[in-house]
């Protein structure tokens, strides 16, 4: 009988970092089990659609992992995935904002979100299991230290490979962009009828050669490849 292994993922969205723990799981024999939490309830039905096995809540996943804490089932899950919405941490939107440039409304100086760390530290203080978070490059100095790999941030409570396998996209700024981020990602973005931008979906998903390496780290499969790696691990 295989093991169940249950993760929750957290700002599901259409699910990037997801699309091949299947493959994972098949190797690593053990049953997955994944909720999903997306707020956009387009999204959301998108996700079920992409992973019809999976169980998609619409909700607020600040708030849900909250919840299933004092509910007492976190405790039930295995690994949790957390992404929080990263714009008010870019480097891009600081510059845009720091020069006055388009500041309309949309591009305003703002506040970091801080539940990026909150949920950091929520995890790392009341979750017993392996947690992921994912971030972009922030701005200014990160207020708790984290993995850098590729363009991305990741506070976890295990070592990552210092090669995640991450492949690059090559954008251009222009119409050929979705193009480009359709075929990377192996998803037709046309899909989504909702009010986020196609090109901001499309450009916040992880990319899901890193998504399947993390997913293999925390259940502890190493590659014949990555053994001869002499510095495969963080300490």
């Amino acid at each position: 009988m295989m093991k169940e292994f249950k993760v929750l993922n957290l700002y599901a969205c259409l699910g990037g970092n997801r699309y091949k723990w299947d493959e994972v799981a098949e190797e690593a024999n053990i049953n997955l089990k994944v909720t999903a939490v997306e707020l956009d309830p387009e999204l959301a039905k998108l996700y079920q659609e992409r992973f019809p096995n999976d169980t998609v809540i619409v909700a607020d996943a600040h708030q849900y992992l909250l919840d299933l804490k004092n509910s007492g089932e976190l405790d039930s899950y295995s690994f949790v995935w957390s992404s929080p919405p990263c714009p008010t941490h870019s480097r891009i939107r600081y510059v845009n904002a720091k020069s006055g440039m388009y500041n309309r409304g949309k591009l305003d100086a703002v506040y970091p979100s801080m539940l990026l760390y909150e949920e950091i530290i929520f995890l790392d203080n009341y979750f017993d299991g392996k947690y992921v978070v994912e971030n972009v490059i922030p701005f200014y100095e990160p207020l708790i230290p984290a993995k850098k790999r590729g363009r991305h941030l990741y506070w976890t409570n295990f070592n990552l490979p210092n090669n995640l396998r991450e492949r690059k996209v090559l954008i251009r700024g222009n119409e050929n962009d979705m193009d480009a981020l359709t075929k990377f990602h192996d998803y037709d973005f046309k899909k989504y009828k909702g009010n986020q931008r196609r090109d901001k979906i499309s450009r916040n998903l992880v990319d899901y050669e890193a998504g399947r390496t993390i997913l293999e780290t925390a259940l502890g499969i190493i590659r014949k490849k990555d053994v001869t790696q002499t510095e495969l691990f963080d300490v």
